[in-house]
């Protein structure tokens, strides 16, 4: 039978198989990596279109389910097909923005109890160590014994408002809150409020095992839009005041990686910039641009070399720039560049600062231009090098400009 064999009935049990086994164990038994570019969306749920479609082969009569090298699962095969059956299939990355959108608002509304001088930061350092370890690559979840020995040494150096090694209750507080799950326990799982003992005497008595809900820990690996967005978050709800960079170093989370994607597999690969939704792009970016302002705002009056060196800001900067240039050089005089691409796929060329930060240049995307090799060493290296600086400004600044107002309308540019 040919893939238009399907119908919405195989879809569903597939679906239901998938909800069953849960996303790792379904994807392991009908060998497809996860999704990077297209996913179904069921009763408000996401699921790798092209496995589902696959595993629902198999459920029509004396069939076998499809394997991933057999069939495509772009807009012009598997997607289609959903969308002829009348599923709805959104991109990766405004599934994306759908699930950050909703952890930053379940940051926002966190509940913690306060001090004279601000927020406890119990819940904020247990978030920032997570995501930090979501960014490595390291496993969801770590038995009880692990994540108290970890957090409590990180709420004792850090705890900056008076707080104590009680790993305890942040952990318990993010459950009710969502945000984390806790595997290998019997009945109910206790308030972080009240009696201090009883969060002690249960995780004493219970060992969990627990991590990031599992959909908040594949966005903070995948996602480095998603990732700065939440640190920002919480940095600025939670940190006002006092100076976060020695613990987001000492979470991993303030290092040239912060804003990097991190693809689940080698499959599906993101379709080019230039195929891809403009709207959705001219968002990305606007995003991208509104952390690096916030993180400008954020870090005034701080010691020099603090503000010139922020990975934070720079990594979504240096990402925004690349996402405007939809991977081609922005110097408008390139005699042209390499067509050959990284190991990682992302095109060859170098994001740079037309104006120094030393020399008071800003690090932000309306002051930052992606170069080709060539173009790059006659900026940096060539006679005419501060001849095209000039140019070069007047072209970031006309690009930029006509990014930002995709999203915010003609004269609303930032």
């Amino acid at each position: 039978m040919a893939l238009s064999d399907i119908g919405r009935p195989e879809v569903l049990r597939a679906v239901e198989e998938f909800d069953g086994l849960g996303r790792d164990a379904f994807l392991r038994r009908y060998r497809f990596q996860a999704s990077r570019t297209y996913l179904l969306v069921v009763d408000g749920q996401h699921y790798d279109s092209k496995a589902v479609v696959g595993a629902a082969h198999g459920y029509l009569a004396d069939q076998r389910p499809l394997t991933a090298s057999e069939f495509s699962g772009g807009r012009d095969h598997a997607v289609k097909l959903l969308g002829a059956l009348g599923f709805q299939v959104v991109s990766q990355e405004s599934a994306t923005d759908g699930v950050a959108d909703d952890l930053v608002r379940r940051i926002a509304r966190l509940r913690v109890a306060h001090t004279r001088t601000g927020p406890l930061l119990y819940q904020p350092i247990t978030l920032l160590w997570a995501v930090g370890r979501a960014l490595r690559g390291e496993p969801r979840t770590l038995p009880w014994g692990e994540t108290s020995v970890a957090l409590g040494g990180l709420l004792e150096e850090f705890g900056l408002r008076g707080e104590r090694a009680r790993p305890g209750y942040p952990v318990l507080a993010l459950h009710h809150a969502g945000l984390w799950t806790l595997q290998g326990h019997d009945g109910p799982v206790p308030h972080a409020h009240g009696d201090a003992s009883v969060p002690r005497r249960w995780f004493a008595a219970q060992q969990p095992a627990g991590g990031l809900a599992r959909p908040l820990h594949d966005l903070m690996r995948t996602s480095g839009q998603a990732r700065v967005e939440v640190i920002q978050t919480i940095t600025d709800r939670f940190f006002e005041g006092l100076d976060e960079v020695p613990l987001l170093e000492a979470v991993g989370l303030y290092d040239d990686s912060v804003a990097a994607d991190f693809p689940c597999g080698p499959q599906d690969a993101p379709p080019p910039p230039a195929m891809a939704d403009q709207a959705s792009l001219a968002a990305r970016y606007d995003r991208l641009c509104a952390v690096v302002e916030r993180r400008e705002e954020s870090r005034r009056g701080r010691r020099r070399e603090r503000l010139t060196r922020d990975p934070i800001r720079s990594g979504s900067a240096r990402r925004a720039v690349l996402l405007r240039s939809a991977g081609r050089c922005e110097n408008p005089a390139c005699g042209g560049q390499p067509d050959d691409v990284t190991d990682a796929g992302d095109p060859i060329l170098e994001v740079d600062h037309i104006m120094e930060i030393a020399s008071d240049g800003r690090d932000h995307p309306s002051q930052m231009i992606a170069l080709c090799p060539n173009c790059h060493a006659v900026k940096t290296r060539g006679t005419t090098r501060h001849e095209v600086r000039s140019t070069f400004l007047e072209v970031v600044r006309e690009l930029h400009e006509r990014a930002r107002t995709r999203v915010t309308g003609p004269g609303d540019g930032r």
